[in-house]
């Protein structure tokens, strides 16, 4: 260097960039996408069992809830007990498990848009267990398991559900209905 010579201060940043580690799986997501974003056709895919899907997007009790439902439907058609309610369920079983496949999608779907940042998206809301209560909610498992309770406990035939199940959505409608026009007159 010769005393004329200027010294040019670099442009470039002082500090050193941290750089990208790779997640421990050692996969190395393609430039310019988030490691966290969920792949909608897998979670598509894994919800062939149902849950799995909503598992793997993070919905953890939410992909619980559902292989419960599956696992407790199909054990309940294997059982033959309830041969009056078996086109109930064989129709709500094949509905559930599309409706399963659907979710998973769409909520992997919405996930990724929640992590690039769109606006316009809000993420549904899973249930929390056991952060809040539902008084009806309580009340249909207490009835429930006494139910089921005094059937295997103490030989109660259930023969009265394949006449009174239709009872159950009228029950819930109600419910809806009230719960609507209560909300509307608070307003």
């Amino acid at each position: 260097m010769n005393a004329t010579d200027e010294i040019v201060p670099s442009t470039a940043d002082p500090t050193p960039s941290t750089p990208r580690v790779p997640p421990p799986s050692g996969y190395a997501p393609p430039p310019g996408r988030d490691p966290r974003e969920k792949s909608v056709p897998l979670a598509c895919v894994l919800s062939l069992l149902p849950g799995l899907g909503q598992v793997y997007v993070g919905y953890y009790q939410r992909g619980f809830v559902h292989a419960l439902i599956a696992g407790s439907l199909i054990a309940v058609m294997a059982e033959g007990n309830l041969v009056g309610l078996m086109p109930l369920f064989g129709m709500f079983l094949p509905f559930f498990w599309l409706y399963n496949v659907i979710d998973a999608g769409r909520r992997a779907a919405l996930y990724n848009q929640a992590l690039v940042g769109t606006e316009s998206v809000e993420l549904p809301r899973d249930f929390e267990l056991g952060s809040r209560g539902s008084i009806a909610g309580g009340l249909i498992l207490i009835a429930g398991g006494a139910i089921l309770l005094s059937h295997t406990r103490f030989g109660y035939s259930l023969a009265w559900v394949e006449d009174w199940w239709p009872a159950a959505p009228i029950l819930v409608g109600i419910w809806l209905v009230a719960k609507a026009v209560q909300d509307r007159v608070s307003r």
